[in-house]
């Protein structure tokens, strides 16, 4: 097998890794560049898999794609796991790219170290995608975050900030997201914080995603001098940490529900109880009140976004404008009763991710906003709950 091109997308949680991988993935489709695809999620939910499953390349072939879930890639597991990986895809492809997004927690340190020996790929980047919005509210335009660093390391303590601060200085291009949402004259100073963390890496503004595909062919081999020094410091730390797919004081909790969210009671939740050590929570949903659409939950520190993932076979089926011939609305009936609950193909699946001592008191908080049965036989009486969420939301596309 020829040594194929890899690209690691790595970045804390919830720093735009899957919206980027996605726009690539349309344009490998558009330009007809073969681009094969892993996508590691720590969560038992793989929420990141399901979206770019759903991308209209893999769609048309599934083979493309592998999803490595409920471990970290950096864990000993998770490299076997990425070793079995790239031998499925090379074995039944022949890849001009292969790209990995890694989960948010996910040290870039053992898969530059697995490359380094592999002789049948070449890393030629490792991108680490920063979010302008979390490091300008959080640590002071980044300028906190060296200071942050030296504490821990006066204290033998390692927590997100070590971190952030090493999957910046393992990269060779960073990728500054959400920059839209932060004051025009913090993002200077921002940039000027990460090039006192690496200044080897080039630096670059990306808005939505949207980065050239056909220049990621042209990049050269990822030089593993820069960093060599590096791992030799981390060698001792990282070792334990490899054994560890919770490092970093992280916890994840995971929600399965049959029952739709109370929007007036989830928005007041997650406006009292969202705190900024939640760092990540994501999956899919439905509110009472708008039963006909799955949507998807995505909340990154302290900002949350919906949006339209698709439509419920069960709200096709009550929409008296379906659109569909009456023998398959009747199919369809028959199926949902037969394979479905109460509710249909309607469910709750989330997954929460954040610091080991406030994860569950949001997790708590977040199942307390399903309706009751009380409320459920309101809500099948017709009862219209009160919506204070956003309507006008985002419909997730394909392309």
């Amino acid at each position: 097998m020829e040594s194929v091109p890899v690209i690691i997308l790595n970045g804390f949680l919830g720093s735009g890794k899957t919206t980027l991988f996605r726009n690539l993935l349309a344009q490998s489709k558009k330009l007809n560049i073969d681009v094969c695809a892993i996508v590691n999620d720590m969560s038992e939910l793989d929420v990141d898999g399901e979206l770019i499953a759903n991308t209209s390349a893999v769609e048309e072939n599934k083979s493309i794609l592998v999803s490595i879930h409920s471990c970290l890639l950096s864990s000993n597991k998770g490299i076997d796991k990425l070793q079995e990986a790239l031998q499925t895809l090379q074995s039944n492809h022949n890849p001009e790219l292969i790209v990995i997004e890694t989960s948010g927690s996910c040290h870039p340190m053992p898969l530059v170290q697995f490359f380094q020996k592999n002789t049948q790929a070449q890393l030629t980047g490792v991108f680490t995608l920063v979010d302008s919005l979390m490091l300008s509210q959080d640590f002071n335009n980044g300028s906190r975050l060296i200071p942050e660093m030296q504490r821990n390391l006066t204290t033998g303590k390692r927590d997100t900030v070590n971190l952030l601060v090493e999957q910046i200085l393992f990269s060779s291009h960073v990728f500054l997201t959400k920059t839209d949402r932060i004051p025009s004259d913090t993002l200077a100073p921002l940039q000027s914080s990460i090039a006192s963390i690496n200044p080897h890496a080039s630096q670059h503004v990306v808005l939505f995603g949207k980065v050239d595909l056909t220049s990621l062919l042209q990049l050269q081999a990822y030089d593993y001098f820069k960093v060599a020094q590096l791992v030799e410091e981390l060698k001792p730390v990282l070792a334990a940490e490899t054994l560890d797919d919770r490092p970093y004081g992280l916890a994840t909790r995971v929600i399965h529900d049959e029952r739709p969210f109370h929007p007036q009671r989830l928005w007041e939740v997650c406006h009292a109880y969202l705190d900024p050590k939640i760092y990540r929570s994501k999956g899919f949903f439905w509110l009472a009140s708008r039963g006909k659409y799955a949507l998807l939950w995505n909340q990154a520190a302290g900002r949350i976004s919906l949006e339209i993932n698709g439509t419920w076979r069960i709200g096709i089926a009550e929409d008296e404008n379906h659109g569909i011939s009456e023998m398959e609305i009747s199919q369809l009936k028959d199926m949902l009763a037969k394979k479905y609950g109460r509710f249909g193909d309607r469910k709750c699946d989330l997954t929460v991710i954040g610091d080991q001592s406030q994860v569950d008191g949001f997790t708590q908080a977040l199942e307390s906003c399903f309706l009751s049965e009380e409320e459920i036989e309101l809500w099948q009486e017709g009862h219209v709950f009160e919506d204070p969420w956003p309507q006008n939301m985002i419909r997730l596309t394909t392309s």
